[in-house]
């Protein structure tokens, strides 16, 4: 296969710059979208990936199962939602996505409608501390207000939730969480939608009521997690 740059210059496009980085990007994000769908995060083409490569926002497009997306679908938005590769239109969740870039470090976001973690929005303000791996996330996660999707009303919400945090839920909506990269960001998307399956556990037993970490002890946590895996 020939890279993007070549399909853009077919198509009567300027080639993008640093296409071989785009490509690489791209079939990354498309295997990480694929995989939110395979472990059940994601039904049908809810949710949405994306991966920053310089000042371009690589993103899922809008109503495209994850399946059918090739290497010449690649689709790519500057960081005020101009879209600068591909002929798709983009995501509806542009503002959250971007909202998360122009305000953090991250290197890539993912948001999906997992089922635990879409039943805990609806039920409290905050997932209570039950397990010491919220401190991979920051702390306990805060839940977003609801909001229409795609508004900006959405977007500001979620930033007030990820306040110190790299994760939130989104009131009766979903999950969103990024990282340096998107191993990173799914892995933490993960691991929220085991946090809050496990709470719903813990509290459904009848006439008992789960113990919880304390911030001191989910702040040394939080200290030993930063030296975990391999250096």
């Amino acid at each position: 296969m020939g890279d993007i740059g070549e399909w853009q210059a077919d198509r009567g496009k300027s080639p993008a710059p640093g296409d071989g980085t785009i490509v690489r990007a791209w079939d990354e994000l498309v295997a990480t979208a694929r995989r939110t769908a395979a472990e059940g995060l994601v039904v049908g083409t809810s949710g949405n990936v994306s991966v920053r490569v310089g000042d371009t926002v690589l993103v899922t497009p809008s109503g495209v199962p994850y399946d059918r997306l090739r290497r010449e679908d690649a689709l790519g938005i500057d960081l005020d939602g101009r879209r600068v590769l591909g002929s798709l239109e983009p995501t509806s969740e542009v503002p959250l996505h971007l909202a998360i870039y122009r305000h953090t470090d991250a290197g890539a976001v993912v948001h999906t409608h997992a089922v635990h973690a879409t039943a805990v929005s609806t039920l409290v303000p905050e997932l209570p501390g039950i397990h010491y791996m919220a401190a991979a996330l920051g702390g306990p996660v805060r839940v977003a207000p609801y909001a229409l999707y795609g508004s900006a009303e959405l977007a500001d919400g979620m930033l007030r939730a990820l306040h110190e945090r790299t994760g939130c839920l989104l009131q009766n909506h979903g999950a969103v969480t990024y990282g340096d990269t998107l191993d990173q960001a799914y892995d933490r998307t993960a691991q929220l939608e085991w946090l809050c399956r496990l709470w719903l556990t813990a509290t459904s037993a009848p006439g008992r009521t789960p113990t919880l970490l304390s911030p001191s002890q989910l702040h040394d946590a939080g200290q030993k997690l930063r030296g975990y895996g391999q250096r």
